[in-house]
């Protein structure tokens, strides 16, 4: 991209509680590697919890082309909410324990480099979903992986291992309950452990739960999963870091652009690994090219 003849605004948002890496200074990172012929830097911290779709929308009414959050998924995920309807780009500065949409989008987790790309930016535009009106860009989940995020939620303790150890725990006690999926036309009943709804092709930490998504198609990629066992669960989450989801014979999927689900019980669902809350009907919705990104995507992301 050529640059500007003068420095236009970048506005950072920075969440200082986002994942492990909390003794990196980003202010001095950014001071010593942004390019400030390219971009005029803001920085601002967050409050409280939902405080950066507010920064982010206010940012970009003031004139911001570039608003940039720090932070992991949930602090990108409300940065992105808050951009979307307006001419602002999102950039991603990674400093979350699984950086979802940040790997997929291309985006290094070292944040020199990250702020390199800033520097030399390319601008992509992608699809963004909404379940039960709750943007995500990356995915979302019904049944088991709800109720991890809403484990996880409470949790002090963050990183790989912390939610591999507090998966292993819930999934002895959890029980699947059945639902009706309605999608392109077909109504699908049965008990279901998880059904994954992929903007982007995975949770963060690399474990794909719908490898072949594409954030560009106007689609979204729906992973259904119905009956795990104990040597299926290895399976499964073996197919989950190598890639192989699509071929463990565990999961089926689909591409739609709407589904609608309707459960006996409520069931727990997040948006971007955040819990939300429980329901008993969900709509979840796909919004083509509704958010611009400064990403390193090829001709199929």
């Amino acid at each position: 991209m050529e640059k500007p003849t003068a420095p236009e605004k970048a506005f950072f948002i920075l969440n200082p509680k986002s994942g492990v890496r909390n003794n990196i200074s980003v202010p001095d990172l950014i001071a010593q590697h942004l390019d400030t012929s390219r971009w005029t830097p803001e920085i601002v911290f967050t409050e409280y919890a939902g405080h950066a779709p507010d920064l982010a929308r206010q940012a970009a009414a003031d004139g911001a082309r570039l608003v940039v959050a720090v932070g992991g998924d949930g602090t990108v995920n409300e940065v992105a909410r808050g951009l979307k309807g307006t001419s602002a780009a999102l950039g991603i500065l990674p400093k979350g324990s699984g950086n979802g949409l940040a790997r997929h989008l291309g985006i290094p987790l070292a944040l020199p480099q990250a702020l390199a790309l800033l520097n030399r930016p390319t601008f992509h535009r992608i699809d963004s979903c909404a379940i039960n009106g709750h943007p995500f860009f990356c995915t979302a989940g019904i049944g088991f992986d709800g109720l991890v995020s809403s484990v996880f939620a409470k949790s002090t303790k963050r990183g790989l291992s912390s939610y591999v150890q507090l998966v292993v725990r819930e999934f002895r006690s959890f029980k699947a309950h059945e639902a009706t999926v309605s999608i392109n036309g077909r109504a699908l009943t049965s008990e279901f452990f998880v059904v994954a709804f992929a903007n982007a092709s995975q949770y963060g930490n690399n474990a794909y739960i719908a490898p072949m998504a594409n954030i560009q198609d106007g689609l979204m990629d729906v992973c259904i999963i119905r009956h795990v066992g104990v040597a299926e669960a290895i399976q499964l989450g073996y197919g989950l870091m190598t890639k192989q989801i699509a071929h463990s014979g565990l999961a089926e999927f689909h591409t739609c652009a709407t589904v609608r689900v309707q459960s006996e019980e409520p069931q727990y669902f997040h948006a971007d690994g955040e819990f939300i809350g429980q329901a008993k009907e969900f709509e979840v919705q796909l919004f083509p090219e509704s958010l611009e990104v400064i990403a390193s995507l090829g001709a199929k992301a």
